[in-house]
């Protein structure tokens, strides 16, 4: 399950990303962070210390943020996209999430915040989300 920030046009591009990448349907579900499946899939204490705009639940219930939820979607990916993770995964953790840090607290300036909480998709790609 991919939790994404509903509101960030950045997220919306990862969501398209995703669905253009995950071929088969069946690699992910994906659903806003500020909806009712965020709360009822991830309990609030599990929340803290989260980030606020890709959040990664895998199937084994571990939750995954910034670069390292980044990683995980990129190897289940699997193709080229899981050796750019594996590139990527050499990289020291402090500095890939330093980086997706960045990227995040200016993502509403450099690429815009829109007012739905989800992006705008072909129909028969929304069996993929929850609400």
């Amino acid at each position: 399950m991919v939790f994404y920030d509903g509101y960030c046009a950045l997220c919306h591009a990862t969501v398209k990303f995703i669905l253009r990448n995950d071929r088969a349907g069946d690699a992910f579900r994906l659903a806003p962070l500020q909806g009712t499946t965020f709360r009822a899939r991830v309990p609030s204490e599990r929340r803290v210390g989260l980030g606020d705009s890709i959040v990664v639940l895998t199937r084994e219930d571990n939750l995954l943020s910034r670069s390292e939820g980044i990683l995980h979607v990129l190897r289940q990916l699997g193709g080229g996209w899981e050796k750019l993770a594996e590139i990527l995964g050499v990289i020291p953790l402090p500095l890939r999430d330093a980086v997706y840090d960045l990227i995040a607290r200016f993502r509403y300036r450099v690429f815009g915040r829109g007012t739905n909480l989800c992006p705008t998709i072909a129909a028969e790609l929304l069996k993929r989300f929850e609400p």
